[in-house]
């Protein structure tokens, strides 16, 4: 059966990006939009709406076309939404880039996406100019280097806002145009840029308001990185298009983090499993008064219900919220609402607006023995379909792949396990897919899988996810070693640890006599993960 949301549609929002978010600016102008957790360095509406005007400006007298693709590379600060929408206003596509790349990993993805400028901070430069300089070895040169904070020889966002030149009025198609290409591996494999209209993007807004919407002056703390598309919809976009207080911490720590809450009264989280664990066990804390906070939110991985409730308790709240969706879903699909009187225990909640979800069963393995893709109904577990105006256009450059996800009915294949209850909330159980979700960030594990083929003493190589005592999955590598070979595991994961983001790493390694495969030589993970299980007892 088809699930559709029992909320009324949302016609699409065909505005671009910068207007859907900071169109309302004008209506609150002195209210903070942006907060520097670390500084107090305050940015309110009215500024902040004219600083994004004048980087558009400067972005576009520096040369940045529509068309033009802009690699953003920054950790968290409060200069991160005015590149963001200044690009964007200037008609560019913005892609976004993990604070933890590498120079290798950073050229790839310049490389992939086809990007001609980067906008980075100071510290880290080196790794953006290191990456430029392969990308001009090759013969396809970054036009520049635009660092935020200043360096020599770079021009500044102080620069960029200096700009007196007009501001550009470029012509932005909503529905085709692509607002943002961030990084995903899908449903398997190597990472892909996912193509976000500006339509898809505005109109998932429109669509989380049913469930979801902080009010004006809602002070939320800002801690996931801008760069993951849960970060850049519910720490940015969302919050300011509602007039919102965002207040920005460049990364977690935890001392910091609860520090922050109470010295700015924070009243919203949006977080990860991991910072739930924390909140919940953590002794520091105890030591701050956190009794501003009015709900807190969970995504990017499953949250157990046990520890949701433990959290809820500790923080005197009445539940601990949690919502669902992906990147290729611009990014959200379900939300349990704060004004949910009664949500489903360790759901993820419910539709939002003109979103359709269908559950399909899986090669035959349902308990009730339906073909593999029939539809289910409640309670049946299979892969969870998805059909709305917020799917993405397509993986760019990768017919094949978008073909592979999207099918010909428009249904969006997750590649996640779940069941829909009577009620109509979804819980999340399992993956098909065989992406790892170490602490909410994606690891592909056949970009682990080719990295470690390049080791000379490595003959084969398999990478799965493991779970660990702390219930936080972990790439862990099966190696078959070249003949005569006497490599070690720690030899293993420094040599991955040397070339990846620190999330990426491998945690264990275990060494095989041979990859198990099967006859068109696919990697048979499952025999991996049931030996994972028999080890375990």
């Amino acid at each position: 059966m088809v699930f559709r949301s029992e909320y009324p549609d949302v016609e699409p929002v065909d505005l671009p990006v910068h207007l859907a978010v900071l169109g309302a600016a004008g209506e609150h102008p002195d209210v903070p939009a942006l907060i520097d957790g670390v500084t107090g360095e305050s940015v309110s509406y009215g500024r902040l709406a004219g600083a994004v005007r004048r980087a558009s400006a400067g972005l576009a007298e520096a040369g940045v076309r529509p068309g033009d693709v802009v690699a953003l590379y920054s950790p968290n600060t409060i200069a991160y939404p005015v590149v963001y929408f200044g690009a964007t206003a200037a008609g560019a596509t913005v892609t976004t880039v993990s604070s933890l790349t590498t120079a290798g990993e950073l050229a790839t993805q310049l490389r992939d996406s086809r990007a001609r400028w980067i906008i980075t901070v100071s510290p880290f430069l080196p790794v953006a100019r290191a990456a430029a300089d392969a990308l001009a070895a090759e013969g396809g040169p970054i036009a520049e280097i635009f660092v935020c904070d200043g360096a020599e020889g770079h021009r500044s966002l102080a620069d960029l806002l200096a700009s007196t030149a007009p501001e550009p009025t470029p012509v932005i198609d909503p529905a085709a145009d692509i607002a943002v290409l961030p990084y995903s591996s899908g449903t398997t494999g190597l990472p892909k840029g996912v193509m976000l209209t500006h339509r898809s993007i505005a109109t998932n807004l429109a669509q989380t308001d049913a469930l979801y919407r902080p009010s004006v002056g809602e002070r939320v703390l800002a801690v996931l990185p801008f760069f993951h598309i849960y970060g850049l919809a519910a720490l940015l976009n969302q919050p300011l298009r509602c007039g919102a207080t965002v207040v920005v911490l460049p990364r977690f720590d935890l001392e910091q983090f609860l520090r922050t809450i109470q010295e700015q009264r924070v009243e919203a989280l949006i977080v990860a499993p991991p910072i739930v664990l924390a909140l919940a066990k953590h002794p520091l804390v105890g030591r701050y008064d956190l009794s501003s906070l009015r709900y807190v939110l969970s995504a990017a991985a499953p949250l157990d219900a046990d520890l949701a409730e433990a959290c809820a308790r500790r923080l005197g709240l009445p539940r601990i919220l949690q919502g669902y969706g992906m990147t290729e879903l611009s990014p959200v699909t379900h939300v349990v609402s704060p004004y949910d009187p009664d949500p489903a225990r360790g759901s993820v909640g419910r539709l939002v607006p003109s979103t359709e979800l269908r559950i399909a069963a899986l090669d035959g393995e349902d308990a009730g023995g339906a073909a593999a893709g029939a539809d289910l109904g409640a309670g049946e577990p299979g892969e969870i379909l998805v059909r709305g105006p917020q799917v993405m256009k397509g993986y760019f450059a990768r017919p094949s792949d978008t073909a592979a996800t999207i099918d010909a009915d428009g249904w969006l294949h997750t590649g996640d396990v779940g069941y829909v209850d009577e009620r109509g909330y979804l819980f999340v159980v399992d993956r098909v897919k065989e992406l790892i979700k170490y602490k909410g960030y994606q690891v592909a594990p056949a970009e682990l899988e080719a990295l470690l083929l390049t080791h000379p003493e490595v003959a084969d190589a398999a990478v799965i996810g493991v779970q660990g005592p702390d219930g936080v999955e972990r790439p862990k590598a099966f190696v078959v070693r070249a003949a005569g070979s006497t490599l070690t595991e720690e030899q293993v994961a420094d040599f991955v640890a040397g070339q990846v983001a620190p999330y990426k790493k491998v945690r264990a390694v275990e060494f095989l006599e041979a990859v198990p495969k099967s006859a068109s030589g696919k990697i048979l993970r499952r025999e991996l993960r049931d030996r994972e299980r028999a080890a375990a007892g």
